[in-house]
């Protein structure tokens, strides 16, 4: 659940590069470009992109709906086609029986078998819905910081690499460790570096 709606969990980044001078119209112009494209009606397997944090179908940001001050809010939107491996097992070997009926053979030819495999798994694609998941974000411009309300690792590996190729911008996990060196003035942050896990069972 993201930050709009009640409670949510969330994994804290540092944003780390630099943005250019007109940095609202760099913004603009990246969200625009790498906003969702909608795979509803193509064969694609998968779509990824930003959508607004109100409305998931919302990919032109009309009166910059993503800026708030000095933060970016952004839903990262990923739909997806699936087709469940028993489901596609099922079906490739219905499709082996029948082949083997009309050409009167006791065994299949493995490379009719890959085949056979692939053209399945492609009609059942073809049929399967897109999935929606949407992940939203809250990018502090000023601090450089920026809030992913999720924990799930892919999606966090997903952000990484749309929001590196959107913005040019590096996202780095900020563990507890990393925090308290931000935190920390330089005489404390160099006694923090000498610190060593200890158990206290």
């Amino acid at each position: 659940m993201g930050f709009v709606n009640g409670t949510a969990s969330f994994v804290r980044f540092s944003v780390e590069g630099d943005l250019p001078e007109n940095i609202w119209d760099f913004i603009a112009d990246r969200v625009v470009a790498f906003g969702f494209r909608d795979i509803d009606e193509t064969y694609e397997e998968s779509s990824i992109g930003w959508v607004s944090v109100l409305n998931m179908f919302d990919t032109e940001f009309d009166y910059a709906s993503y800026a708030a001050g000095n933060y970016v809010t952004l839903s990262m939107r990923i739909d997806e086609r699936k087709v469940s491996s028993a489901i596609v097992k099922k079906f490739v070997q219905k499709e082996e029986e029948r082949v083997k009926k009309e050409k009167q053979i006791p065994k299949i030819p493995r490379s009719m078998r890959v085949e056979i495999k692939e053209r399945i798994h492609n009609e059942l694609m073809r049929k399967a819905l897109p999935m929606p998941g949407v992940f939203d974000l809250c990018w502090n411009l000023e601090n450089s910081t920026l809030l992913f309300f999720s924990t799930n690792k892919k999606a966090q590996a997903l952000l990484e690499d749309l929001f590196k190729e959107s913005f040019g911008l590096t996202l780095m996990q900020q563990i507890p460790y990393l925090c308290g060196e931000h935190l920390l003035d330089e005489d404390d942050a160099e006694r923090l570096a000498t610190i060593t896990p200890e158990s206290f069972l």
